[in-house]
């Protein structure tokens, strides 16, 4: 019983220091070790041994269990570490070498032009105002001094959603929704998306406006030029030329279309502004009166202006821009340029 206890103790630590997986580890204790294992089965015949060889056989049992369970759990360490210093070794980062940068994205060229502008006016003392884009015939078009028969209502070629509920054409009815909330002085712009019946290489049936109001006592047309004057500076550059034609809107009297001095020849003249250094950037003029009655303003005792640009118009004169519908094709060659 004691020669196969030595053997059996020496073949396995002989087949256990040659184990390089753990794999064939838990096979080695399993055959040592295992309920039907080469030490159980030795340890079955113990019942034929004689009272006084039985404690010294089982004593020497134990000792080759105890030496095979600390052999096994050493090797086990031994092959972990082993693994762990391969796997350090194929995975080990060169902290030294340049780190690979992920692409960012940019803001699309309309939200910038958005900000700018709400900037400008934001210094100039304007507060943002916003409302529906679903929004009420009355305050589309009837607050606006735009009943049903008017003929200014060819002018928006308008998405009706039903009779009295259309797709906002321009972001005025925003004004009226401000007028009727607070009593004056209104001092707001109110940037947005609009939508109408258009679409080509400068129009598309969705696009964005801003469109200012000033309410006070005292407001003159000359303010609206000099607020206008302040703006253009800012975001076309100081001393570009600015100039009011006289127009027609049904919502302000007297109107005019505000024109600045060709981005792109200087005012010299080129096809850009076919050949008239000028080019149209916006819609301006006193609010209406007919437009304070609605929103039961004093038009006795104030006065005010209002203004409304088309948001892609500028965009595409700041960027050198040809064809508005790249401003919406989602095209990364063209948004990653800004």
């Amino acid at each position: 019983m004691k020669e196969k206890l030595e053997t059996l103790l020496q073949g396995g630590l002989s087949e256990l220091s040659a184990v390089t997986s753990e794999e064939t580890l838990h096979e080695l204790r399993v055959k040592y070790l295992g309920k039907k294992g080469l030490l159980t089965s030795v340890m079955k015949g113990l019942g034929s041994l004689s009272p006084e060889d039985r404690p010294v056989i089982g004593q020497m049992v134990n000792v080759v269990k105890a030496q095979l369970e600390e052999r096994v759990d050493c090797v086990l360490l031994e092959i972990r570490q082993k693994n762990k210093e391969e796997k350090l070794r194929s995975e080990r980062l060169d902290v030294t070498l340049p780190g690979r940068r992920r692409p960012l994205g940019t803001k699309h060229p309309i939200s910038m032009v958005i900000e700018e502008i709400t900037g400008i006016f934001a210094g100039l003392g304007f507060k943002v105002a916003e409302g529906p884009e679903i929004e009420m015939d009355y305050y589309n078009f009837e607050a606006l001094n735009i009943p049903k028969d008017h003929p200014a209502r060819d002018m928006q070629d308008t998405f009706f959603v039903n009779d009295s509920i259309v797709l906002r054409t321009h972001t005025s009815p925003v004004q009226i929704r401000t007028m009727l909330k607070q009593a004056p002085p209104v001092r707001i712009i109110a940037p947005g998306t609009v939508y109408r019946c258009d679409s080509d290489a400068t129009h598309s049936p969705m696009f964005h406006q801003i469109e200012g109001l000033l309410v006070d006592k005292g407001v003159t047309f000359g303010d609206l030029k000099g607020i206008l004057t302040i703006f253009v500076n800012q975001c076309f550059g100081a001393g570009t030329g600015v100039r009011l034609r006289p127009s027609f809107f049904p919502f302000t009297e007297p109107s005019a279309e505000v024109d600045i001095a060709c981005v792109m020849c200087k005012g010299k003249g080129c096809r850009i502004c076919k050949n008239t250094g000028w080019l149209e950037i916006l819609g301006a003029g006193m609010v209406d009166p007919e437009v304070f009655r609605h929103v039961s303003y004093d038009s006795e005792a104030f006065t005010g202006f209002a203004f409304g640009m088309g948001i892609e118009r500028i965009a595409m004169l700041r960027y050198g821009i040809s064809d508005m519908r790249l401003l919406f094709e989602n095209d990364l060659r063209f948004l990653s340029q800004f």
